[in-house]
């Protein structure tokens, strides 16, 4: 911590000299808690199925019933289009909530500690929104609650990521990092399982993880070393206001760089999640009924390629101390992957496809967050530099559904199922994704 004494001007106390010098506490060196690593990963796992279920499986789900009420326009286009409405909107508000409560979280001067407060209260605000989106009987209703949801998740999000910059110290942020990633893709996992056993009850596959969630970060929130703000943080400047989205690329090239190697791999991502349920149905020919299942089946095989190449790769990488070649590499090979989407033509090639890209995106997930806490430009603003990174994951899911639904009107044919324009166009950019970690510098 610096702002000692002897180093304090004439006329300024200690404690305004720490607030104005900004370092409130030192970087971690100490293990993390046992304990709090254990409900980090385990209320990761829990809010993953409750979040990742009505993402992945359930917004199909809902559009698929509100076509068969004629609420919406039949086929693949009409899918699509409502894919892309409800996954752009969702992720706009997913992105306001992650950079403004990481900040917010920074500086909350609470005896409960800073991030206590808006871990649980964002989950509950997400379960709000699954009501609404379980009982919305119009696009309409469906989109303001999936835009509750997400603005509550990362409310619950922001926060919850940064104590790994408060708690982790870097010789142990692979493997801590691997496990986080781990836990959210078996929390993948379980949701679309549950979404797709459940699926005749929207209520069941929206709320009922969402609750257990709720008492999950409870349980978190207790556990967790939270430290309370030793000063009252001066009054927030418009300066600083404009700073909460904002992270200098100039002043901090290596941060800029590992953002947008994150929003392109992540827009490679979502440009084919959005879209997956369609893809199932108009391009593989996978029945309606079968297509829930389907996606939990080849995700449970994209995650078991995932958990194992994400624990190998953050060991490997705290133990040889190299980030980069393992974020690059991957990256290329899941950009080769999101190509040969394309050329898919049976559900059996596709499960082949998916171990090969649960694989490649392990190695990814077990690096790259270890990678990015390594780069943040000030670890007293790790919430909202985390919260400005993770624009590069709400971005995408905004960008890549809207745009991918003018491409596939464009030139996904009149049944709207041609995806080669689209899927190539998200290969270039995680191809992009890779090459952008190159430069950086303050790791290796």
């Amino acid at each position: 911590m610096s702002g000692s004494a002897a180093g304090t001007p004439s006329g300024m106390t200690t404690a305004t000299a720490v607030a104005r010098e900004h370092h409130w506490f030192k970087e971690p060196t100490e293990p993390a808690k046992k304990g709090y690593v254990a409900w980090l990963i385990i209320a990761q796992f829990i809010f993953f199925v409750a979040l990742l279920g009505p993402a992945v499986v359930g917004i199909g789900l809902k559009i698929t019933d509100l076509q068969n009420a004629g609420a919406i326009a039949e086929g693949a286009a009409g899918f699509n289009t409502a894919s892309a409405i409800l996954g752009g909107v969702g992720a706009f508000f997913a992105t306001v909530a992650n950079v403004v409560f990481g900040r917010v979280s920074d500086r909350t001067t609470s005896r409960w500690g800073r991030r206590r407060i808006w871990i649980v209260l964002g989950t509950v605000i997400m379960t709000i929104g699954f009501v609404f989106m379980a009982t919305g009987a119009s696009l309409l209703v469906a989109t303001i609650g999936w835009a509750i949801a997400q603005l509550g998740a990362n409310m619950t999000l922001a926060p919850f990521v940064a104590t790994i910059a408060d708690q982790v110290p870097k010789f142990q942020r692979g493997s801590i990092t691997a496990g986080l990633g781990i836990a959210q893709n078996l929390g993948i996992v379980g949701g679309v399982y549950v979404a797709g056993w459940f699926s005749f009850s929207l209520f069941i596959v929206f709320v009922i993880p969402a609750i257990l969630a709720i008492i999950a970060m409870v349980v978190f929130a207790i556990v967790l070393p939270d430290r309370v703000l030793p000063v009252k943080p001066p009054r927030i400047s418009f300066r600083e206001i404009v700073q909460t989205i904002w992270v200098s690329p100039v002043a901090h090239p290596d941060f800029a760089l590992a953002w947008w190697s994150r929003f392109l791999i992540t827009f490679a991502s979502f440009g084919f999640t959005t879209f997956r349920f369609a893809y199932m149905g108009f391009h593989l020919g996978v029945p309606e009924e079968e297509i829930g299942l389907l996606i939990a089946n080849t995700t449970l095989v994209y995650t078991a390629a995932l958990v194992v190449t994400a624990w190998i790769a953050g060991k490997i990488s705290d133990r040889i101390g190299r980030r980069k070649i393992f974020v690059w590499t991957s990256t290329v090979l899941f950009a080769l992957g999101t190509f040969a989407l394309i050329f898919i033509q049976d559900v059996p090639s596709y499960y082949v496809l998916e171990l090969l890209l649960g694989a490649a995106y392990g190695i990814y997930v077990g690096v790259d967050l270890a990678l990015v806490v390594d780069v943040l430009p000030n670890p007293d603003d790790s919430g909202k530099d985390l919260g400005v990174f993770n624009i590069a994951n709400a971005l995408p899911q905004t960008v890549a559904p809207l745009i991918g639904g003018f491409v596939l009107a464009a030139t996904g044919g009149a049944s709207g199922a041609d995806y080669t324009v689209w899927f190539t166009v998200c290969a270039v950019a995680a191809l992009i994704g890779a090459v952008v970690i190159f430069p950086i510098k303050s790791v290796k």
